[in-house]
């Protein structure tokens, strides 16, 4: 599950006349370059949610076929991270999906990092698994709100503006879709839904070996292109 239906309004003037996944990095579209990486990981179809220059979208993503592209139609509403999954489960099966924000871009280490979160997954401890990078090992932070780590792998959402956490999450998880079942239609927070997890020691961190790069708004996009440089 590929999340592209937001409206970029951090990335404007960019996202005045197009998607803010179709905004180029290096020169290729943001929502390429997750795709590519969900490829590289064994992903054979991905669901793409769509809204904002929907139609752009559409086109864009007709000439993709590695990983093949279905569209999750947002035109009536935007409906946040946990409802834009739950209005796609249609699509996406029973099995646990990897779900990926169209933001983030990395520079491998040595262990390339959906390679490392297919080794930490684990569906007999873990509903959820999300993707962190430490402090400092990346650009585009936003503020001290994040996860704590303990010594199993276990996460702990904070929004704590006093205590800067030591792990920022990247904007990739697998997750047991299952999870979203019972919530409500129309839009809705994921966050919740962690919360929910961590109560339980359902929800696991694995940290990844790569310089990250949030994609947020235009000085993020030009702080990637010269780090990709």
């Amino acid at each position: 599950m590929v999340l592209a239906a937001g409206i970029g309004s951090r990335m404007r003037p960019l996202t005045d006349h197009r998607p803010k996944a179709l905004v180029e990095v290096g020169g290729r579209a943001m929502v390429d370059h997750v795709l590519d990486r969900l490829g590289e990981a064994g992903v054979e179809t991905a669901v793409v949610n769509v809204h904002h220059f929907a139609d752009q979208m559409e086109a864009h993503l007709a000439g993709r076929s590695h990983p093949q592209v279905q569209i999750a139609d947002e035109r009536a509403g935007l409906l946040d991270s946990g409802g834009g999954i739950k209005n796609a489960l249609h699509l996406l099966g029973d099995d646990p999906i990897w779900v990926a924000n169209i933001d983030s871009l990395w520079i491998d280490g040595a262990v390339p990092p959906l390679e490392a979160m297919k080794a930490a997954w684990n569906p007999e401890i873990m509903d959820m698994l999300l993707l962190m990078v430490p402090r400092g090992q990346g650009i585009g932070f936003e503020g001290p709100r994040g996860f704590f780590m303990d010594e199993a792998g276990r996460i702990t959402h904070s929004a704590d503006d006093a205590n800067p956490t030591p792990f920022c999450n990247v904007g990739f998880q697998i997750m047991k879709p299952g999870l979203l079942a019972n919530e409500p239609d129309g839009p809705f927070s994921i966050l919740p839904v962690w919360w929910r997890l961590q109560d339980q020691g359902r929800i696991f961190g694995v940290v990844m070996d790569a310089f990250w790069m949030h994609v947020g708004d235009p000085a993020a996009r030009e702080a990637a292109e010269a780090r990709l440089r």
